[in-house]
């Protein structure tokens, strides 16, 4: 498993940010496109409790849904991925 599983949509402005942070600070991600696949859409919303995207899971199974690019960060930096 990737270190960062981000479940999202190309449509999602919220995903479309959130992955442009991850891009810009060079962080690796399984990207696993909701609008793709019922059962990716149903793997992010099992996890998140809702429906809402983007979902950012770490390996370590913490997960957040539609994070601010600061709390992202934290996260990120939390576990030593920046």
């Amino acid at each position: 498993m990737a270190e960062v599983t981000f479940y999202g949509a190309d449509w999602c402005s919220d995903c479309r940010r959130s992955k442009s942070l991850l891009n810009t600070l060079g962080v690796e991600y399984e990207m696993k496109d909701v609008e793709q696949s019922a059962d990716l859409a149903a793997e992010a919303e099992a996890v998140a409790g809702r429906k809402n995207i983007p979902v950012v899971v770490f390996a370590d199974g913490e997960f957040m849904v539609e994070p601010s690019d600061a709390d992202l960060h934290a996260a990120l930096t939390k576990r030593d991925l920046i």
